[in-house]
């Protein structure tokens, strides 16, 4: 087993230097926080995973929603966080093999204990070449690390997988009672600025059903996001939409858009 898997893509998609790093996450959460809008009884999140200049306000907003120092160290004392395979192919459930998940501003620690019951429990392959230079759930951390420093991570990369699996896995974690969700999407990729608008607002609008027949070309992370939306709908949860915007609202031309979302649920 390999001890700590090294960040693969400080200074392409977040700062590399430790003190900037840092200095761009307290930024983007103190921007993006909104005086009592922090959600009582919120147990899942969506959020972007694209460079921060593109969608680090849109993730921002969504982690502003955990409430303040003492009630997120009380609550939450482990992440599982989820997201799909862009470098390896994969079918099915993916677990690293390593201890720790390294970023300039510091380490978060795998939950190795419950990791190794859930891959007994559930279908989960451990793959170190899927997590190696997967991005999806490390431009998180740096939030995550900010937020909730103590909290052990349960990271899985989620690749062609039924949403009845996946969400067998999140209603575990919600069982649990300390474990916070969190699922990492983009939404539609490359498509004209209103095209984009339009696909991005029917997503949302199956988002907001709960229905977990989100296509990948709608979401990429759709196979784990179907997950969180059929175990919401059986637990008959709420949602709410907290940012929708699009790579040409943010930092990129308008004439091939990459679309963010971020919802909570509760």
């Amino acid at each position: 087993m390999n001890h700590v898997r090294p960040a693969a893509v400080a200074g392409l998609f977040y700062p590399g230097q430790a003190s900037t790093l840092r200095q761009k996450v307290a930024s983007l959460l103190s921007e993006q926080h909104v005086e009592g809008a922090q959600r009582a009884g919120i147990c899942a999140l969506v959020v972007p995973h694209a460079g921060y200049d593109y969608s680090g306000s849109v993730a921002a907003r969504g982690f502003s929603l955990l409430g303040d120092d003492l009630e997120r160290s009380r609550r939450w004392r482990r992440v599982l966080l989820m997201g799909p395979n862009h470098r390896v192919p994969l079918r099915g459930i993916a677990a690293p093999d390593v201890e720790m998940f390294a970023t300039p501003v510091g380490s978060m620690a795998v939950d190795q204990h419950s990791l190794a019951k859930l891959e007994q429990r559930f279908d989960i392959q451990v793959r170190p070449d899927v997590h190696e230079l997967e991005h999806c759930l490390e431009v998180q951390l740096p939030f995550l690390l900010q937020l909730l420093p103590s909290a052990r991570l349960l990271p899985l990369v989620v690749g062609q997988v039924p949403p009845a699996p996946v969400a067998d896995l999140i209603e575990w974690a919600w069982d649990e009672k300390d474990v916070l969700v969190v699922i990492s999407t983009d939404l539609s990729h490359y498509h004209s600025y209103d095209e984009a608008r339009q696909i991005d607002r029917d997503t949302e609008h199956a988002i907001l059903a709960l229905r977990s027949d989100i296509h990948p070309d709608q979401a990429c992370g759709a196979h784990a996001l179907n997950g969180l939306m059929l175990a919401a709908h059986r637990r008959c949860l709420s949602i709410e939409r907290v940012a929708l915007c699009n790579s040409g609202d943010t930092a990129g031309p308008r004439d091939q858009v990459v679309g963010y979302g971020s919802y909570a649920i509760f």
